[in-house]
């Protein structure tokens, strides 16, 4: 990583597959408009990337570690850049964005296992989606990034049945 990767927060995210090969993505509770996204979060001290993705993803959806099996790992930290509207605004302004480790894996549970409503809630609502169209549905400053998970996970939700 370069000399800047201080300035992004580490962070975590899972492209949760089911049976049918669509995405998991749920409505942030927190933005007015249309915000889904795919389950992700700051990775803690010292926790390994797989952990904290399965960790985020339980925390976020209760879909626990047993009804979820890892698929793959993109092998580079990819990155996002908060809009300059929201630098100085979340996580104290410590952060001018992301650098995320992503996984592909498939959900072994039903739909009911999914609760939104544990915790802290950070979603309203969740649907599943073909995974082209997750890139549509995030927000804007997160295409790029977006566009390289459904490139780099393709063999997984195009080729091959799960």
């Amino acid at each position: 990583m370069s000399d800047d990767a201080h300035l992004y927060r580490p962070g975590v995210g899972i492209l949760l597959l089911n049976a049918r090969r669509e995405a998991f993505v749920a409505q942030r509770i927190d933005n007015p408009g249309p915000a889904w996204q795919m389950p992700q979060g700051g990775l803690e001290q010292g926790e390994s990337p797989e952990v904290g993705a399965l960790r985020e993803l339980e925390e976020e959806t209760s879909i626990g570690p047993d009804k979820v099996a890892v698929l793959a790992e993109m092998p580079t930290w990819q990155h996002y850049d908060l809009p300059t509207e929201l630098t100085g605004r979340l996580w104290k302004g410590k952060y001018r964005g992301q650098r995320q480790k992503w996984f592909c894996g498939v959900f072994l549970g039903q739909d009911s296992d999914v609760d939104l409503a544990i915790g802290c809630p950070e979603f309203s609502s969740w649907k599943w989606v073909p995974v082209p169209q997750i890139v549509d549905l995030i927000v804007p400053f997160k295409r790029n990034l977006y566009r390289e998970i459904v490139q780099h996970f393709r063999p997984f939700w195009a080729e091959r049945p799960l």
